[in-house]
């Protein structure tokens, strides 16, 4: 039996661009290069029926080594809590006041993007900041 090696995270959203493009800003990815035989995806999303414009998107670590995230426009609107979610991992390796201050610098750079900070979690010694992404979604800073 093999094993799977390669694998992407799947956002249900309402803009697909707009929430790729936010997630590519927070981990450095970079927006994954339109389909076989366009130049655009905008050229990409003219061919396409107008009820279909704009459905998908998709971004991608440039080194290769994380997953490929994929953004498909949905009907409904998010109604509860994640049942999965993205931890950006900022503090990793560092405790106490030098991890707070990590995380906080994170949030304070994500915050003019659209994030929404939720609560700090902190203990004096582990932390981690809870905060929204662009539509709602929950994130943790770690």
């Amino acid at each position: 039996m093999s094993s799977i090696r390669r694998f992407q995270v799947t956002f249900d959203c309402a803009d697909p661009r707009r929430l790729a493009r936010f997630w590519c800003e927070v981990l450095g990815y970079e927006v994954s290069p339109p389909p076989a035989g366009f130049s655009t995806w905008e050229d990409f999303d003219r061919s396409r029926p107008p009820e279909e414009r704009g459905s998908w998107f998709a971004c991608s670590d440039p080194s290769g080594g994380g997953p490929r995230l994929f953004f498909q426009r949905v009907p409904e609107g998010k109604t509860a809590k994640n049942r999965v979610h993205l931890d950006v991992r900022v503090g990793t390796g560092l405790v106490g006041e030098e991890r707070l201050a990590a995380l906080e610098a994170e949030c304070a750079r994500l915050l003019p993007l659209g994030a929404a900070r939720v609560r700090l979690l902190y203990d004096g010694q582990d932390s981690c900041i809870v905060m929204r992404d662009v539509e709602g979604n929950e994130f943790c800073l770690d």
